[in-house]
């Protein structure tokens, strides 16, 4: 063995350590034993609110007049089916965006507020019929809101673009009335590696491993009345490719959630394989 002889700057030495604390310390968020951005410092916490704020609506959905909402037959299968014979006085969206989502529902909801940080996806007073007022949500995840202000709080596909969600869900059952009800959903993949650009996502998006998410919610005093699984993507890439909108299809749906089941044993967070993607998500 021979002896060599060399320095490094302390800099660029302190800049290795950190790389590889770093790699580290992301194998047990890839892994799905931990959620990513839960833990952040309040001030990874704006850096990542400012990057979200306008990411969704920098994808396109900025522009009204060509957007179309494409998650209904989803929501009515999975979530809204389960409120059948229920009206609410005051719902609450979480992230709703322009309202879309609650167009099947309308008739059961007299008031809604919508809690959206994108400025170009806010500003309607009228929902569907339904008297609208939005707000704008804080970095911390507190909400402007009092306890038990809703009977109905709809959280469909914006946790994942959060950083605290175990912050933002504790303000969800603090702000829903006790007997009321919430429906979520949200990807439970880690849609690929978030620290690299990827097409068609925002810069931070990344999945919620499902373990982790039941562990939050009922950790925040909900009770789990339904779940299912959805999102299988040889189905969805199938369904695209004849010129089908799946989720507004709702035999599609329906066949998506057969497949999303019967696929459940291969359920993985973070998928390296083309095996390990054949799953729902």
């Amino acid at each position: 063995v021979r002896k060599v002889e060399y320095s490094v700057s302390e800099d660029a030495l302190m800049h290795k350590l950190s790389e590889g604390c770093e790699e580290s310390d992301l194998s047990k968020y890839f892994s799905g034993d931990a959620l990513y951005g839960d833990d952040f410092s309040s001030e990874q916490i704006a850096e990542w609110f400012e990057d979200e704020k306008e990411g969704y609506a920098a994808l396109g959905a900025k522009n009204a007049e060509e957007y179309q909402y494409v998650y209904h037959q989803l929501n009515i299968r999975h979530g809204f089916k389960y409120l059948q014979g229920h009206s609410f006085s005051s719902a609450l969206g979480v992230g709703s965006a322009y309202g879309d989502e609650f167009q099947p529902i309308a008739s059961k909801i007299q008031n809604l507020t919508i809690l959206e940080a994108s400025d170009a996806l806010s500003g309607r007073d009228d929902v569907h019929g339904i008297p609208c007022r939005y707000e704008h949500p804080k970095e911390s995840g507190v909400m402007p809101f009092d306890d038990s202000s809703f009977d109905l709080v709809s959280v469909l596909g914006v946790l994942h673009h959060i950083p605290n969600v175990s912050q933002v869900l504790g303000e969800c059952s603090r702000v829903l009335a006790c007997g009321g009800k919430m429906i979520l959903r949200e990807p439970i993949v880690s849609m690929g590696d978030w620290r690299k650009p990827r097409y068609g996502l925002t810069k931070r998006e990344r999945g919620i491993p499902i373990d982790v998410l039941k562990e939050i919610i009922t950790g925040k005093g909900f009770r789990i009345v339904s779940e299912s699984l959805c999102g299988f993507p040889p189905l969805l890439r199938v369904s695209h490719a004849l010129g089908v909108s799946p989720f507004q299809n709702r035999f599609v749906t329906g066949l998506d959630a057969f497949l999303s089941n019967s696929f459940r044993w291969n359920l993985r967070y973070h998928a390296e394989s083309f095996f390990q993607k054949i799953r729902p998500t």
